[in-house]
């Protein structure tokens, strides 16, 4: 098989680029990192280069492009049946697809006042109208998954579904958005996973400052 080349942006700030990574580093699918910075106000020219968005992330495979966080979990998903990167049941692969569907198109309010920053210290903001509400929806999902699945994560084992709500967790501890126990449980349980600690790790060690990203 030829290799797969993930093309991300800062560990700092790309959520985006968080989870397919974590989804594939999770999984132990071998592939090769490129980091992109975002060091231009508008981005980076370089992604144009890399992909047909000018964005990334983007997955390079032979002559393949697949762009879209989700998408290049789908795909490798496929390439790699045996890593469980979704859950084996048919009826939880439905939910975790759903509620990754959801956050892929949803939760605008949380994401525009609340950028992701692992280099953030923690403290509370003033929240614009919507983001409480994001913030419920949020805990309900997580809330629903883990009673079914006894957690530590959502449907049991790590899986794309939490890497597609990793992001978040980031969100919810800086900003100090949530208190609830069985929350505040499943997000250590995130945090305490070998690869977000790599990812972390790395981010805290850029230095790399989007002024937009730093709310």
């Amino acid at each position: 098989m030829e290799k797969l080349t993930l093309y991300i942006g800062n560990k700092n700030y790309s959520s985006w680029s968080l989870r397919p990574w974590l989804a594939l580093t999770a999984a132990n699918v071998p592939f090769e990192e490129v980091l992109i910075p975002f060091d231009f106000p508008a981005g980076n020219p370089r992604f144009g280069e890399v992909s047909p968005t000018g964005r990334v992330p983007v997955l390079h495979h032979g002559q393949v492009r697949v762009w879209e966080s989700l998408a290049i979990i789908e795909y490798v998903a496929e390439l790699f049946p045996d890593r469980g990167l979704w859950p084996e049941a048919p009826e939880d692969r439905a939910v975790a697809r759903s509620i990754a569907m959801e956050m892929l198109s949803g939760f605008r309010a949380l994401r525009g006042a609340c950028p992701m920053n692992f280099r953030r210290p923690k403290r509370s903001i003033d929240l614009p109208q919507g983001v409480e509400d994001d913030v419920a929806r949020i805990s309900a999902i997580w809330k629903e998954c883990l009673a079914r699945s006894g957690g530590p994560y959502l449907f049991g084992g790590f899986s794309a579904a939490d890497a597609m709500f990793a992001p978040v967790v980031n969100r919810l501890e800086v900003y100090d958005l949530v208190t609830g126990g069985g929350t505040l449980a499943y997000m250590e349980a995130v945090k305490s996973h070998p690869a977000w600690m790599k990812w972390r790790e790395r981010a805290l060690a850029e230095t790399w400052i989007v002024p937009e990203d730093e709310a």
